[in-house]
């Protein structure tokens, strides 16, 4: 016969381990979707439908902004493979400029045009998204400030 507290301690255990077991459960099931960004080359190699929110990271594009009528603009996101069009309705980043680190978050349209909702860019001169810096080094373009 089991003791009030061994039957406490079982319960809590059993109610520890099924907690443990749904967690792993939803971790699994999320493996491809815990990621912070995607870059210009997944959102092709993926083939991600249009209409699911992602957020896509990489370097804006060199002579690619363009500023339409009010806070409306446009720009290319670029890993330095792929180049994707960005298109944004809001008022940008103070840090917001060309050949920067920036990670847009929204949807890609029909057209393949990313429409974002947010703009994040770097935080300082030095700074870049850890991740986006390893997918620049990955390609061999990183250009960096050598870390201390």
């Amino acid at each position: 016969m089991m003791t009030r507290k061994q039957k406490r301690l079982s319960i809590i255990a059993g109610a520890m381990a099924f907690l443990a077991l749904a967690a792993g459960l939803v971790l699994f099931a999320l493996r491809q979707e815990i990621v912070f960004f995607r870059t210009p080359s997944d959102l092709v190699t993926m083939s991600i439908k249009p209409g699911v929110k992602l957020r896509l990271g990489g370097r804006v594009e060199k002579g690619s902004v363009v500023r339409g009528a009010g806070t409306q603009v446009s720009f290319g996101v670029t890993d330095t493979d792929k180049a994707v069009k960005v298109t944004y309705d809001g008022i940008l980043p103070d840090l917001f400029r060309e050949e920067q680190g920036v990670v847009v978050e929204g949807a890609l349209a029909g057209d393949g045009v990313f429409v974002a909702d947010t703009v994040l860019a770097k935080h300082d001169e030095n700074y870049m998204p850890k991740e986006v810096a390893d997918a620049l080094k990955e390609k061999g373009v990183w250009q960096g400030a050598a870390k201390p």
